[in-house]
């Protein structure tokens, strides 16, 4: 009533007004609103930030994009990539067996170091293990307005090369009114999630403050895999008529009890929530076996419309983290922990309390210019970034031997600097035919200052990177047609250079054809991609020692990745529409040696492989969803996932396998208040209905010990039934 009373005032306050003034006024007021509209369409644009690196409809690669309304369907409490995982090529797991805590995600079978993700353009992997943890970044799914998925090497981006496929997230959005979000939602496994999100709307035509507050915590479906999660992101921008500049400040905090090990093959039967995290210790499990993260963003946007053709964008960023991982170690070797001499515990082998601290900086800078007029569109950008680790170990006081104040038993720093340069020329031959052109040059330098196991080992990697793609895009109608060739370079990980002067690793090239045809209309469409993925010098995990007694992965010359996907959705009427993507894929290595450990002679058996399966790659992944909608308040979605048998490593043994599964979820979500002002929503989500026992994640590790050879197979498993009740409430 208010706002409508306001609105009739204002009505009659303009009719007044321009009854007294001149023609001459009046057309300038016409001006007004009409560069209003413009400065409006302007903000309501896609971030340059992000569009710079992201794909549009044209372009020659395969990609899916999740708007904000799709996320919040599914964002109830769990990690980001289970809100993903219904995506084509898609596999996910959970260390805690829920999707909260630690998580990962597999696409196409290539893990999270091969994923290259962004936050709003600004790279995410961590800069020595190219790894992305989301535990990091709390719900951070709720300030995410937009994702874009990429398969394959996809096109040019900032940060760790994409040797698998890309994730883009974007939270820079303009909200020019004001809102207040409430998020309430339970859980299996005594599981809460609380948040609160809440925006100004746009103050005196130039400012909006957005801004959200999280709580998640979870027992977990393991023993013992708790979680305690906070979190927060605020951003505020300036909106000028054709600039903007953003402040985004962001962090995440966590702390959860370890459920790192998994549960090998004779304990999963009867015991399938075992955690091995602990238990060292004699009389109980230690309570404290906990991981302590604090992760801090800072990121400072500008964005120009130089004229109608050129744009131009530029950010900073600086992430900060810092903590550590705490153990009870029993009956160790004091000389690794360089204890000061003490009769109480010399002449025995103690147990210990030990805390692994990480500490790190990671800062730089990304730039992008704009071009599109006519037939053109060209975008040149870069960038640069540096990341400061410090590695170190701490026995704290008080511990279970007799110290009198902490102890650092070690200390490991490395810095990595990273340049990128990259041209994207999209240009449009004919009204139908679309060409892409994007070159990208990226140079890394990295220095290591001692390992875990090496503390005296000084290793340097300095790598230059050419990776060109190309591409044509051909329209008729409703149906594209498209392919593309594409080459990535990437270079080893921290762990793959704990090794002495004879066995450096070497970088890894990827060279990955895609073609494709997509065909849309009202009612149905549908999609079909072919990829091949031809890899040249891939590192994987061979069990083979290095020369300083170090696990690390190995070069192998050949190995390859083709496949097809297939999507579809089809709009059977107002009331019910249904989608799906199934994937057939062939993963393998042409060649490599299988090493494993003889404890009898403190030697390795060699074992020659040909033609096998990539470890953790599912020649078969399927979703498919219905979604029935009665009227305007009530959804009902049924989704299903199947993935097929798994090996757990790169030797295609039958007896190393992970089965395939089938599982089902329900979604109800019930708008039970649709106010003027406010709305009102209830969403029940009922995960894995049918009650299946699966496992999506293991790894695997053989010996010979008196003669025998034994394997020992560990897994990850998955709760069964379980739910989220959640309550929204949306004030406009």
């Amino acid at each position: 009533m208010t706002k409508l009373l306001g609105t009739i005032v204002s009505f009659f306050m303009l009719a007044n007004i321009m009854a007294q003034q001149p023609k001459q006024t009046l057309q300038k007021l016409s001006i007004s609103d009409s560069l209003k509209k413009y400065t409006d369409s302007i903000r309501n644009l896609p971030p340059l930030e992000v569009k710079s690196i992201r794909v549009s409809e044209t372009s020659p690669f395969a990609k899916t994009n999740f708007s904000k309304e799709a996320i919040a369907k599914v964002n109830l409490g769990q990690d980001l990539p289970f809100l993903v995982q219904n995506t084509p090529s898609v596999v996910v797991h959970s260390d805690a067996g829920t999707g909260v805590g630690y998580t990962g995600i597999r696409i196409r079978g290539t893990d999270g170091t091969r994923i290259n993700v962004t936050l709003n353009g600004i790279p995410y992997n961590d800069a020595e293990s190219s790894m992305t943890y989301f535990v990091d970044l709390p719900d951070f799914s709720s300030s995410v307005n937009s994702i874009q998925i990429q398969r394959g090497v996809g096109t040019s981006t900032n940060g760790a090369g994409a040797f698998g496929a890309t994730m883009n997230l974007s939270t820079n959005s303009y909200n020019p009114s004001p809102y207040l979000s409430l998020n309430n939602s339970v859980g299996s496994f005594n599981s809460l999630k609380n948040n609160l999100v809440v925006g100004s709307g746009l103050l005196k035509n130039h400012f909006t403050i957005d801004g959200r507050v999280s709580r998640i915590s979870s027992d977990g479906y393991m023993d013992r895999a708790s979680s305690n999660l906070n979190s927060f992101h605020i951003s505020g921008a300036y909106w000028g008529d054709n600039s903007s500049l953003r402040l985004n400040v962001f962090s995440g905090k966590e702390k959860t009890y370890q459920s790192w090990y998994g549960v090998p093959e004779e304990v999963l039967i009867t015991n399938r929530t075992y955690n091995a995290a602990g238990m060292e210790k004699a009389d109980a499990a230690y309570p404290d076996q906990t991981d302590n993260y604090t992760q801090t963003h800072y990121q400072l946007f500008y964005n120009k419309q130089i004229n109608n053709y050129l744009k131009w964008s530029t950010a900073l960023f600086l992430t900060k983290g810092n903590g550590y991982y705490e153990e009870y170690k029993a009956s160790v070797d004091i000389k690794e922990y360089l204890l000061p001499a003490n009769p109480l515990y010399n002449s025995i082998n103690p147990d210990i309390i030990r805390r692994r601290w990480l500490g790190n900086k990671f800062y730089g800078q990304i730039a992008s210019l704009m071009y599109e007029k006519g037939k053109n569109e060209l975008t040149i950008g870069g960038g640069w970034n540096q990341y400061d680790g410090e590695h170190f170990g701490i026995l704290p006081y008080p511990n279970v031997i007799a110290i009198k104040s902490p102890i650092e038993y070690y200390r490991n720093n490395a810095s990595k600097k990273d340049y990128t340069f990259y041209t994207k020329w999209q240009y449009k031959l004919t009204t139908q035919l679309k060409s892409f052109l994007d070159l990208q040059y990226r140079k890394v330098k990295h220095q290591m200052n001692g390992f875990d196991k090496s503390p005296n080992l000084i290793t340097k990697g300095d790598f230059d990177f050419f990776n060109p793609k190309a591409g044509l895009n051909y329209t008729l109608n409703n149906t594209s047609f498209y392919t593309s060739i594409a080459i990535a370079h990437k270079e080893p990980n921290r762990d793959d250079f704990e090794t002495g002067a004879l066995q450096k690793p070497t970088q890894e090239i990827l060279y990955d054809w895609e073609t494709g045809i997509q065909q849309k209309n009202s009612q149905f469409s549908w999609g079909m991609n072919f990829y091949h993925m031809n890899y040249k010098d891939q590192l994987v995990l061979t069990g083979k020692i290095n020369d300083v007694g170090a696990y690390t992965r190995t070069n192998v010359p050949k190995s390859y990745r083709a496949g097809i996907e297939l999507e579809g959705t089809w709009k059977l009427n107002s009331q019910i529409n249904t989608s799906g993507n199934i994937t057939f894929s062939k993963n393998k290595i042409a060649h490599f040696t299988e090493y494993f450990d003889n404890y009898d002679t403190y030697e390795q058996k060699a074992i020659e492989h040909h033609n096998t399966d990539i470890a953790l790659s599912p020649n078969t992944t399927a979703s498919h969803s219905i979604n029935f909608s009665p009227n305007s308040n009530w959804q009902f979605i049924f989704t299903s996932k199947y993935v097929s048998k798994q090996y757990l490593d790169n030797t295609q043994n039958e007896s190393r396998i992970l089965n395939s599964y089938f599982i089902n979820d329900l979604n109800l979500i019930w708008k039970f208040a649709s106010k003027k002002r406010w709305d009102a929503n209830l969403q029940f989500y009922l995960i894995n209905l049918f009650d299946k026992l699966y496992e999506p994640n293991g790894y695997t590790y053989s010996y010979i010990y008196g003669g025998v050879t034994t394997t020992s197979n560990n897994y990850y498993p998955m709760a069964g039934r379980n739910f989220w009740l959640s309550l929204k409430i949306d004030i406009k």
